[in-house]
């Protein structure tokens, strides 16, 4: 997760102010230069950060803080409010366009994850705002860029539209007509890049821009290039007027400088960032949310909404029910696992809990070879053996084990567990449903 060093070392900063009882003026001036440098080692701009530790001190100098019974939270409210406020203080949402039709062209250098982001995005706007896209591959130069983008695009049930080595700017103007024609009401603009900027490279983006006259111009920013991201975003600025920025691969181990330097230097949101190689792996970027996590406060709010969007409300009531008539089957044990893969890995899950409770999940690990096996050896089971586990015979088991790839004794076991989750069931169907791990492994929760 980008951000995990300064996390770490702006805790360590904190630390020190909660021992004090009360802070002085040398107090505050020492934590805002320990403040400075980790914020220097996160490839954040120094303009930026000079700005940023002026606003904090100013702020942290006052009577308010020096005079509060809890200076150090004052301090670090401060510091939470400041970084908010860097990044863009409110979610900035996409300019829908007013002509019935919302045409977004993505820009950036070669490798920042433009192709594949953008079909994210369609598939997002898609599922939360009803949209119905069409990803359009303008990038004639790249070796298989137009494959990809129809990879990508089949993967998503996405259409695309391509012709070829045609020029870029007519392809442009062909696709708005063809999504006019079609009913396609996002149109995603899928440009080319390069290893660097260069004029050629902007007098086409400048003439696709002209043509289509395009909604949202976003900028994709790969956050692991640290300050050389916020160097392509003033000149991508600088000769198109970009309205917004993506930032991609935040879930790497990336200082995180893009994320806090690219607002203050180009006066341009962030709307969304890339979190995962998953082809849903994209969320709107909220500031707030952002601020919190880097200051090891979690991100509950994310949490809950990747909870909702994994959840099966209609499946709920079923299991509820079945729960009630004690009919717990295998389907439903294959049912829940599938829930808790949907909310990602326990690191995404650590980076939104707060403080230790994040480190306590972080360290748990999840057995994601037991959990295919699991998969795979209930999928190996007809619908009769799924819903009623007892006519499981000798013979049986070793069709479902060569079917799987497993081994008989895998089968006893996952049997085995089967039976201790639904005595659980049995226990608890009186009273309030057991979350995503069932019990643990030794009360029979799932294979971790």
């Amino acid at each position: 997760m980008a951000f995990e060093s300064l996390s770490g070392k702006l805790s360590g900063v904190f630390k020190k102010l909660r021992g004090k009882g009360r802070l002085s003026e040398a107090d505050i001036k020492e934590a805002m230069r320990e403040v400075r440098m980790a914020l220097l080692e996160a490839d954040v701009s120094y303009k930026v950060v000079r700005d940023f530790i002026r606003e904090v001190s100013e702020r942290a100098a006052g009577t308010e803080v020096l005079e509060s019974l809890t200076p150090a939270q004052m301090v670090i409210k401060i510091v939470n409010e400041e970084l908010t406020k860097l990044m863009g203080s409110s979610v900035s949402k996409l300019n829908m366009g007013s002509r019935g039709m919302t045409v977004v062209m993505l820009v950036g250098l070669q490798g920042a994850g433009k192709t594949t982001n953008g079909a994210k995005l369609a598939a997002l706007l898609r599922k939360q705002n009803g949209k119905r896209p069409l990803l359009v591959a303008c990038d004639i130069y790249r070796p298989a860029a137009i494959k990809q983008l129809e990879t990508v695009g089949a993967q998503l049930n996405i259409p695309v539209f391509q012709m070829g080595t045609e020029n870029p700017v007519n392809i442009a103007k062909a696709a708005v007509s063809h999504a006019k024609k079609h009913g396609n009401d996002l149109v995603v603009l899928d440009t080319a890049g390069r290893l660097h900027i260069d004029e050629a490279l902007m007098d086409e983006l400048r003439a696709i821009k002209a043509e289509v006259q395009p909604d949202e111009i976003l900028l994709v920013v790969d956050a692991m290039t640290g300050q050389d991201a916020v160097n392509a975003a003033s000149a991508f600025d600088g000769a198109l007027g970009i309205t917004g920025v993506m930032l991609t691969k935040l879930d790497g181990d990336a200082r995180g400088g893009a994320a806090l330097s690219v607002r203050a230097v180009t006066g341009k949101p962030i709307k969304f960032c890339g979190v995962g190689e998953k082809l849903d792996a994209i969320e709107p970027f909220y500031p707030d949310r952002m601020a919190s996590r880097i200051l090891g406060m979690g991100d509950v709010l994310t949490l809950i909404e990747k909870a909702e969007q994994s959840f099966d409300e209609k499946k709920a009531r079923e299991l509820a029910e079945k729960m009630r008539k004690n009919a717990f089957t295998l389907q439903d044990y294959y049912d829940q696992l599938q829930q808790l893969k949907g909310m990602g890995g326990l690191g995404d899950i650590a980076g939104m809990l707060p403080g230790s409770m994040g480190k306590a999940v972080a360290g748990a690990k999840i057995d994601e070879r037991q959990m295919a096996r699991t998969e795979a050896m209930i999928l190996s089971m007809t619908p009769k053996e799924r819903e009623d586990p007892s006519v499981i015979n000798s013979s049986r088991k070793k069709r479902i084990a060569a079917g799987s790839g497993t081994q008989v004794v895998d089968v006893n076991r996952l049997l085995k567990q089967y039976e201790m989750m639904r005595d659980l069931t049995r226990q608890m169907s009186k009273g309030k449903l057991p979350g995503f791990l069932g019990g643990g492994r030794r009360r029979g929760g799932f294979p971790f």
